[in-house]
């Protein structure tokens, strides 16, 4: 009789563990695809510029509040925030340092936009 509980016990393991395995699989590669789709979506400059700045396109606009890419909306947010963050006025560094890096990430998104501009316009003339 204990035969057969250790049987079943050990046969309701395996199966468990295969169901286990082939859950993680199946996660593993739907968080790969995510990752993929991710990767795709931005252009291989601007995907270079968020790994640099170690700051996503979408979490540097969230971070100044701005929904397209202005210079005037972008620096007038960006001078609000690091003021009223500023240590002097009980604000905080690290949300201040946070202000800075989405400006760098944000800046440095024009400045590819504005380069891609000039080769197509280039490209036009020639």
């Amino acid at each position: 009789q204990a035969k057969y509980l250790a049987q079943i016990i050990l046969v309701g393991a395996q199966v468990v563990g295969r169901a286990f395995m082939r859950a993680l699989r199946q996660e593993f590669a739907a968080s790969r695809a995510a990752a993929d789709a991710r990767g795709r979506s931005e252009r291989p400059q601007s995907a270079a510029a968020s790994r640099i700045t170690g700051i996503s396109l979408q979490e540097a606009q969230q971070i100044l509040n701005v929904s397209n890419l202005n210079p005037e909306e972008i620096q007038k947010n960006y001078d609000h925030l690091f003021k009223v963050n500023d240590k002097s006025v009980g604000g905080s560094f690290y949300l201040q340092s946070k202000v800075v890096r989405a400006k760098e990430r944000l800046d440095e998104e024009l400045r590819i936009q504005a380069k891609d501009e000039n080769e197509k316009g280039w490209k036009a003339e020639t």
